[in-house]
Formats: C-alpha cells, structure tokens, sequence
C-alpha cells in the first residue's frame, strides 16, 4: 500500500504560480510511475502529467512548458511547479501512483491522494 498525500495548493492570480507537493509513505515510490492528474468542477478527470521511474516525463497540451514534475526518490516526494497559471487551470489536483509502467489513464492508476484545490483567478 502506497499513501499518497497532496499539499501546496491555493488560491492565486494569473500569470502566478505553485508548486504542489505529494509525499508518500508505506512504500517507496522508486519502482512506480507517478502522475498528477486535475478535475474541474463538473469535468472529468484529466491527465496532467506522468513522469517514469528513471525520470522521464510525459506532459498534457495544455500545460506543456509550463508545468514541470520532479521526484525524488530519496525523500519519496513528487513535485509539481506550475507556472503562468491560467483561469482554466482552476482544479482539484490529485497525484497517483501505478507500478512500473506509465500510462495517461486515470483508471490505470493504483493509489491516489486525497487532492489539493487550486484556484486561478482572472
């Protein structure tokens, strides 16, 4: 079992930015794939980004050179910087954990935090 827990989120202007943070605990996270994903009120669930066990990263569109993950397996942390928020950046963040392999689908994940808003005001 993997617990996955979210912090860093807030309410902030466009143009700005935050760096979200997930610490897990129970396992270490070194031999999994790990994603954050978004969902809007009334959306679906989408995937932000993935980055792989030798950290390789696979980004949305949407948030392609503006958003940048890190991990660091030492401290079993993944991190999420996100710069030039926009309005439509406006989410719950969720980070996710799946075993090995990378994929984009939130339903292919196996852990997932309990969230974190963030809030981009126009």
């Amino acid at each position: 079992q993997v617990q996955l827990v979210e912090s860093g989120g807030g309410l902030v202007q466009a143009g700005g930015s935050l760096r979200l943070s997930c610490a897990a605990s129970g396992r270490t996270i070194s031999g999994y794939a790990m994603g954050w994903f978004r969902q809007a009120p009334g959306k679906e669930r989408e995937f932000v980004v993935v980055i792989n066990r030798n950290g390789g990263t696979s980004y949305a569109d949407s948030v392609k050179g503006r958003f940048t993950i890190s991990r660091d397996n030492a401290k079993n942390t993944v991190s999420l910087q996100m710069n030039s928020l926009k309005p439509e950046d406006t989410a719950v963040y969720y980070c996710a954990a799946r075993w090995l392999v990378v994929s984009t689908r939130h339903d292919d994940y196996d852990y997932w935090g309990q969230g974190t808003q963030v809030t981009v005001s126009s």
